[in-house]
């Protein structure tokens, strides 16, 4: 199973529930902060590898699988 953008989206946001309910202690909650740093910074190399090589996706940053099902005011961007 990949793992995407949004996935970390949803682990990152499921971390500050927690942290503000108080079922997750602070040092998880920094931990899984630089873990999730770590992982956008390895995106944005990425981003820099595929402008690089005229790559068009990333397999961390999925398109959605129809672009006419955006939500309005979402626009998709393709590298070139």
């Amino acid at each position: 199973m990949s793992k995407t953008l949004d996935d970390l989206r949803s682990v990152l946001f499921e971390a500050l529930e927690a942290v503000k309910s108080g079922t997750m202690d602070l040092d998880k909650a920094r931990a899984i902060n630089e873990i999730g740093r770590t992982l956008v910074d390895t995106a944005k190399v990425e981003v820099d590898y595929l402008r690089a090589t005229d790559g068009s996706q990333s397999s961390f940053i999925e398109p959605p699988a129809d672009p006419s099902k955006l939500p309005p005011g979402v626009t998709r961007h393709l590298l070139k």
